[in-house]
């Protein structure tokens, strides 16, 4: 077949398989432009879960009657003019392609009028073919309808998935949106009934999220904004305890526009991997803003995915942003999040919470009390010291903070004269369930603490802490191994030889494809590092950092701590109990055990009402 030029319908028809892919993308693309002309209220009308119609109605700018049969011409746009507007994309759209392309495989028709106007226009295109533009009654704004989507292209329309499955995909995007934009008034209806409608509310984001998501999103969440080195991050994110079983709540946005990016995916499943039940997918409302010229928007016809100048800079500020605001919230923040974003709050480790009176021995351990504080909960397992005969000797005699004074407590729960209303976030033991479960009085109710997952979380972080404070230790290996590698594995190697050293890593290139690995993290000595080392390359490759070591220590870390906390069915007293809460109030990431297990759970007097049918 001899070269030929394609005719403009075919090239739309070929340009609408990669824009059009289900009526939700039509709605994508007719929503976006409404907002990029200025609307304040978008109106959605669909039948049949959009393949019989799709109508937009917007309160925009509108379109003057010459301008109507250009905006269905490929890359006519009003939204870029230079390669410069181009590098610094503001708009939702802009490569002037989803009208022309929704008209080629559609029944289209579009009306609009601008403020200067005293009528509006109509024009209507049928499968790519336009019609003549015509007076038409109208506000200011634009209407778009599509009308039997593919019905010129039957291969298309037959992959089209049931009435509700389409519909769910429109409901999905919508709530994307509605949650980017909370100033916007949206209606959806289908089929004549109303479906969904997100009201302004003023901008109020709570309202929005609770619109969006149901209350208990925001209720469970931490709310978040830090600015560092042009970059800003803020949002919400959920607390590890309300993990999903799907990644359904997951939505980030650069700079206003949803979008999905490996390196953000990366960068929260690292933040989350110390406090996340296996299997589960934390739900987080994330909003990134930068300066325009360091995200390229341009790189996928659907404008789904971007691609960061700096990658290695947005990867460690989302990773740092996230991981300190997980590591701060403690059960001193209650189970809710701010009404508004908010910083993270400084750690209260170093010293007394506000709530401490001057009089600490009253209270049992004060939350400067340390690890060696509680050697009385290790007695019954041979002490302190048999709870790391397991590890290797460079971790066993790491120096752990010395102990404090333990101070003695009454055998009262509460101590006399102390207000129950200012009680510690935790509140004061009452007693000792079935030798697992610790009960707790606090102003808000009852607190049930799970002693085994709390003792376990604060054990780890302290050897964390300890940990992060020595350097990884590298054990030389009696004969180097020779390693065969990937030409762009050798490569990273090479590159990171400081950071893999640092790591506990010497490791030397031999050839295009090999690598002579000399030394090992000692504390790693006694499993095969290879696989980690090669882990740890490939994250080197994508992310130019890498946690894979650091992961595999903590994970050791992790079962140290499991086996040397205290175990259930050993009895407490009340000082111990209470030491207990108020270092879970002092230690990072304390409501959830070392495997993302809950530690407590909080009754609210309302609560415990209900069940007794108080008020009735």
């Amino acid at each position: 077949m001899p070269i030929q030029l394609l005719p403009e319908v075919l090239i739309n028809q070929i340009a609408a398989g990669e824009v059009v892919e289900r009526p939700a993308s039509v709605v994508k693309e007719l929503v976006e432009n409404a907002l990029d002309a200025g609307a304040q209220r978008v109106e959605i009308d669909l039948e049949e879960g959009g393949a019989r119609l799709i109508r937009i109605r917007d309160d925009g700018v509108g379109m003057a009657p010459t301008e109507l049969p250009m905006a269905v011409s490929r890359h006519a746009t009003s939204k870029i003019a230079s390669l410069d507007d181009l590098e610094a994309v503001a708009t939702l759209g802009f490569r002037g392609e989803a009208l022309p392309s929704i008209a080629s495989v559609s029944r289209f028709s579009m009306a609009s009028r601008t403020a200067t106007q005293e009528r509006g226009a109509k024009l209507d295109v049928d499968g790519g073919r336009l019609g003549e533009v015509i007076p038409h009654p109208h506000a200011q704004g634009t209407t778009v309808e599509a009308r039997d989507l593919f019905f010129n292209v039957p291969a298309r329309r037959k992959f089209l998935k049931a009435e509700r499955t389409e519909l769910g995909h429109v409901e999905d995007w919508l709530r994307q949106l509605a949650l980017a934009r909370p100033t916007i008034e949206l209606k959806l209806n289908h089929n004549g009934r109303l479906l969904r409608h997100y009201r302004p509310n003023g901008g109020d984001a709570p309202k929005r999220l609770a619109e969006a998501l149901g209350p208990e999103f925001h209720e469970r969440a931490l709310g978040l904004d830090h600015a560092q080195a042009g970059l800003r991050l803020h949002g919400w994110i959920g607390l590890p305890t309300a993990s999903r079983s799907s990644a359904d709540q997951q939505f980030f946005y650069v700079n206003g526009r949803a979008v999905r990016d490996r390196i953000v995916a990366h960068a929260v499943r690292q933040a989350y991997a110390d406090v996340l039940y296996h299997g589960r997918h934390p739900s987080f409302v994330l909003f990134l803003e930068l300066d325009p010229r360091r995200v390229d928007v341009n790189v996928h016809p659907a404008k789904h995915e971007v691609r960061f100048r700096d990658g290695r800079l947005v990867h460690d500020f989302i990773f740092r942003t996230l991981h300190e605001a997980l590591a701060d919230a403690r059960p001193a923040d209650g189970a809710g999040a701010p009404s508004s974003p908010v910083g993270p709050t400084p750690s209260p480790v170093a010293g007394l919470p506000q709530w401490a009176p001057a009089d600490q021995s009253r209270l049992g351990l004060s939350v400067g009390d340390t690890m060696a504080a509680y050697r009385t909960l290790y007695a019954a397992s041979g002490g302190l010291e048999a709870s790391t005969s397991g590890m290797p000797a460079s971790m066993a005699s790491m120096p752990f903070p010395s102990a404090g004074a333990v101070h003695q407590m009454p055998a009262a729960a509460v101590p006399a004269g102390i207000d129950d209303t200012v009680a510690p976030p935790l509140g004061f033991a009452l007693a000792q369930l079935h030798g697992v479960y610790v009960l707790a009085q606090n102003a808000q109710g009852l607190v049930l603490v799970d002693m085994h997952a709390a003792h376990e979380r604060i054990t780890y972080e302290r050897m964390k802490a300890a940990f992060a404070a020595q350097d990884l230790r590298a054990q030389p290996l009696l004969v180097p191994e020779a390693l065969a590698v990937s030409e762009r594995e050798a490569d990273a190697a090479e590159q990171h030889a400081v950071l893999l050293s640092s790591l506990g890593f010497e490791v030397r290139r031999t050839g295009p494809q090999s690598l002579s690995l000399r030394s090992v993290p000692a504390l790693l000595a006694d499993l095969d590092a290879k696989p980690l080392l090669l882990d740890a390359l490939a994250e080197l490759r994508e992310h130019g950092n890498t946690r894979k070591v650091e992961e595999a220590v903590h994970g050791l870390m992790g079962g140290w701590a499991c086996r040397s906390s205290v175990r259930a069915n050993r009895r407490l007293t009340v000082p111990e109990m209470n030491a207990l809460l108020r270092d879970m109030e002092a230690t990072e990431r304390a409501a959830q055990c070392n495997h993302g297990r809950p530690t407590y759970v909080q009754l609210e007097l309302a609560e415990l009402d209900r069940l007794f049918l108080r008020g009735r």
